[in-house]
Parts: C-alpha cells; structure tokens; sequence
C-alpha cells in the first residue's frame, strides 16, 4: 500500500509538502487533492514521469493530460501564443475548475499531449495542490488518480483502493469540494470550445469571452486504440464507472425501472441494487438501497462519485440513477452519468 499522509486542507504541513514535492522532481508518483478530485501527479515537463501515470491507470496513449500550475505566468510559460481570451478567462475562473487548451511550447512532452501540439493547463483551487505546485517549482501532469474509465476519487481511500501501490504517496487532504472533473476549453481552435462540460458553464464562458462558445458533442469510443490522440482528457465514451451496471432514468419511467429491477430480482436473489434519486423513494426490494441526492447541481457533483464508491462497496450490481433536469447547471453531472452507463 502506499504512504499515505494526512493534512489540513486550509493549511498543509509544510514538511509534508516538501517531501511530496521532493519526489516529484525524483520522477516519483503522488496522489494530491485539488478542489475538483484527487489527482495522480508526475512532473509534467519529464516524459518518464509522465509515462509511470499512464502505466498506473492503465491509460491509453491517446488520452492526454492537463498540467497543473501555480498561476498564470507558469501557464503561459507552457505555452507559444497567450490569447486574450485565454487572459479573460484566467482572470475570471483561475485558480478554479477550468482547464484551457493552447498551443504548446517543445518544452512539453508529446506524450502529455498525445501527440498534439496543444497542451491543457489549469491553476486548481484548492491550497494543498497549490502548494505542492509552489514547492516543486515544476508543472504537474495530474489526471484523475484512479484506474482508467473507473469513478474518479473525490477522498484518499478512493485513491487508495483503486490505485493500490501504483502510486509512492497519497497526500490526504479530506473530500474534494466540486467533485468533477475540470471544464475543458480549446482555445486553439479557431472558435473556443468546450471539449469537457464541467462545473464552470459554457454560457458562463460565453460571459467572460463575449464571444459564442461551441461545445464538442462527438466521444471517442474507449477501446478504440487505433484512434488519433484527443485534445484534452475525459472524451472517451465510457468514463467515470463504477463496477456495477448503471441503469439511467426520466422521472416517466419509475415504474418501469422498478419493474425490471423486481425481474431482476426475482431471476437473481444475489443481484444488489443502489438507486440514486432525487425525489422521495423507490421500490428497490429487499437487497437494494436507496440514496437520495442533493436536488441542486453543486450538492449533487459533490456527492456524486462519492456515491458510486459506496455502490462497489456494497457489492452492487445494478446502480440506478434518476437522472438530473436537462438545463444548463446540470449539464456536467448528465454528461458523466450518460458515460458510467455506457
């Protein structure tokens, strides 16, 4: 198992930060809160650091990852051209859930980027991974710090049971506040583009930009090794899920849900069923269990990876989920949920 060491989240142990940071420069693999989900971090700029990420989850070359960074300055350092979209942006939503695709300085490894001549860089908001960006000095690539397609870590012990002694050093910085993953916004194309829906609102970017902002709808099927390397992570069709099957649902179609969930049941006597729900209860029979989930979008994303942890857990086979109002705060939490169910 790896070491794993606890922290404040408001103010980390500076000893704590310098070793972890110390085995970042060594080329080492450290698990790090930020305020979206716990990420797996290597230095950026090292293409064999970058490697033991992808051999840990198990991800395919094609997927790149975003590079964490103190501040602006570090971004734009990563970076040949500076836009002054990519100036509004950073002032309106840095440090924050927001990952911005710009063209890549050589300094950046191809295998960060897969292949691309674009890379994704972010300032988290969340004072532990500032911290360790401060302290290592370097950019940190840091995907979710879990096993590829599975439901990303929101605490250390998801870190830990999906992981395993993948990683050298967890650095334990209690739940994380948003939940998903990171907005992702290619401003290396002509029109800005928001390849992962996330917390931060396409019509919020729109906002900031004063400019329309077009959002990718096309997914890379997930086994398909043969495909060209993504822009930015988090675009493969099947992400974020748990072991269990998940089963999504309008409101309309409650009873038929708890139809086929009794059909199941009655063919199965070991079938375990978890349903997440936002209005009153269901009929989940005698092995299900019912969770009911905060009916606004911010509580939900908190909440959600959370609960699909607790699903495999419990040994579920069937999670299924009421899926959240088609409207534009929801539009993350319905984007990750159509994936766990593919």
């Amino acid at each position: 198992m790896p070491e794993v060491l606890r922290v404040d989240s408001e103010n980390p142990d500076e000893k704590i930060i310098a070793h972890a940071a110390s085995m970042i420069t060594r080329g080492e693999l450290v698990a790090f809160p930020t305020e979206t989900v716990y990420g797996l971090g290597a230095d950026a700029l090292d293409a064999e650091a970058v490697a033991k990420i992808f051999a840990a989850k198990g991800r395919p070359a094609w997927n790149p990852v975003i590079a964490h960074v103190a501040d602006a300055e570090a971004a734009r350092a990563l970076c040949t051209h500076w836009p002054e979209s990519a100036e509004r942006l950073a002032e309106a939503f840095w440090p924050g859930p927001l990952s911005i695709v710009l063209p890549k300085r050589t300094i950046v490894p191809d295998i960060a980027t897969a292949g691309h001549n674009a890379v994704a860089v972010r300032v988290p908001a969340h004072p532990v991974a500032l911290a360790l960006l401060r302290a290592a000095g370097r950019p940190i690539a840091a995907p979710s710090a879990n096993r590829f397609t599975r439901v990303s870590p929101t605490t250390a012990a998801h870190v830990v049971e999906s992981l395993g002694d993948r990683v050298s050093l967890v650095i334990d910085g209690g739940p994380c506040d948003v939940g998903i993953e990171s907005t992702v916004v290619d401003l290396a194309s002509p029109t800005p583009t928001v390849l992962r829906p996330g917390a931060i609102t396409r019509e919020q970017l729109e906002a900031v930009l004063q400019h329309q902002v077009a959002e990718l709808v096309h997914r890379v099927r997930s086994h398909d090794e043969s495909v060209e390397g993504q822009r930015a992570p988090g675009m493969a069709d099947r992400h974020y899920s748990p072991r269990a099957d998940v089963w999504l649902f309008d409101p309309s179609q409650r009873e038929e849900i708890v139809a086929a969930l009794a059909s199941l049941q009655a063919t199965d006597a070991s079938s375990v069923v978890v349903a997440l729900l936002l209005n009153d209860t269901m009929r989940v029979g005698a092995t299900g269990h019912v969770v009911r989930m905060p009916n606004e979008p911010r509580g939900y994303a908190r909440e959600l990876y959370a609960a699909l942890h607790a699903a495999d857990a419990r040994g579920a086979t069937i999670v299924a989920v009421e899926r959240p109002p088609d409207t534009a705060p929801w539009r993350a939490i319905r984007d990750r949920l159509a994936r766990a169910a593919r």
